[in-house]
């Protein structure tokens, strides 16, 4: 009987496939040995509801569950039938695991109590961002973010459970549903993307370590509420146009995002006079794209103050949010008229 060493088939046949998400994710595990596996579940879990979602949207105008359900969420705004579906997965594939004993969600008005009595993760999810763009085909999304509780398992919820500031996260992510879908990922170690391989039915690393770039040329703004803006940010944006900057902006966030992190630009959501504390929320939009902006080399802050300091006060609270290549987040904030800092005592 022979007995062979196993060698790599190097011809043009036996081409690499790659690494998977679930085996990244095992080889990080000893980065968080305080997580004993709940935190790779957990990421693992939140994958699998993007795959059922990946699926539902890319069969959205087959199946009848495009346009509106006809509700509007906490937000006041007019939810779609994708969105409901979303939020109804991740939070069945949330519940279902164990790791996690609460989430807050944008379609949601309250905290949800999974009753998880040993779950040792707080999930703050937007289940589908852009969600106005689904019945017309535009790239939408899903952004999330980890905290760890700060109370006992087995206890009960406690507002110090949620009302935690984005420097207290241990991951932050998002999926992005567009001409292939893609999510990415940080744990405070890197930021690393995945993209989805339909016919194997696994995420694959396709962008590893992302790095941003430190300056760009793209702006993404929406100009339509320029009037509304603070003197400042027009000033600011007539600059990105006297310098001959590309206007890219699609409305869905996690697009724009994820198109100015990989290629050098700058994202803008100011407050206007109608909404002066800004239209985004914090705790599961800001605060997880900020922490995979720094983490990628990036800038995130709403025009004075860093995103993952903000301590949040309500549940849904919301702020302006600048963001993008450091370069360009800093010029910007030099044009804002920001409160000057109290005297120290």
């Amino acid at each position: 009987m022979k007995i062979l060493p196993y060698q790599p088939d190097q011809s043009g046949l036996a081409y690499s496939v790659g690494t998977t998400l679930d085996r990244f994710i095992k080889l990080k595990q000893s980065d968080f040995p305080f997580a004993s596996g709940e935190l790779s579940q957990l990421l693992r879990d939140i994958a699998l509801a993007a795959k059922i979602v990946n699926r539902e949207t890319t069969r959205a105008g087959l199946s009848n569950i495009g346009g509106a359900f006809g509700q509007v969420n906490v937000q006041g705004e007019e939810q779609q039938k994708l969105d409901v579906i979303a939020n109804i997965r991740f939070m069945r594939a949330l519940s279902k695991g164990g790791e996690v004993c609460a989430i807050v969600s944008e379609e949601e008005d309250s905290v949800i109590d999974l009753q998880n009595s040993s779950g040792k993760y707080v999930v703050a999810i937007d289940p589908l961002d852009g969600s106005s763009n689904i019945d017309v085909n535009i790239s939408i999304g899903t952004i999330f973010s980890i905290y760890r509780r700060k109370t006992p398992a087995g206890s009960p919820i406690q507002r110090e459970d949620i009302m935690q500031a984005g420097t207290e996260q241990v991951a932050a992510g998002y999926v992005l549903y567009g001409s292939s879908t893609m999510l990415v990922y940080t744990t405070g170690c890197g930021v690393n993307g995945f993209t989805y391989e339909q016919s194997l039915g696994e995420f694959f690393l396709s962008h590893p370590n992302i790095q941003a770039p430190k300056n760009g040329e793209i702006y993404s703004v929406n100009e339509g509420s320029q009037k509304e803006w603070e003197e400042g940010m027009k000033a600011y944006v007539d600059q990105c146009k006297d310098r001959r900057y590309s206007a890219r902006y699609i409305g869905s966030l996690v697009a724009d995002f994820h198109r100015n992190l990989l290629k050098g630009g700058i994202y803008l959501y100011p407050a206007t006079h109608k909404n002066p504390s800004g239209k985004l929320r914090l705790l599961y939009e800001a605060n997880a794209l900020a922490l995979i902006a720094e983490q990628a080399g990036a800038m995130a802050t709403d025009g004075c103050n860093r995103i993952l300091e903000i301590q949040p006060t309500t549940l849904h609270q919301r702020t302006p949010l600048l963001i993008g290549s450091s370069e360009m987040v800093q010029e910007a904030e030099a044009f804002m008229n920001c409160p000057a800092e109290k005297p120290t005592s």
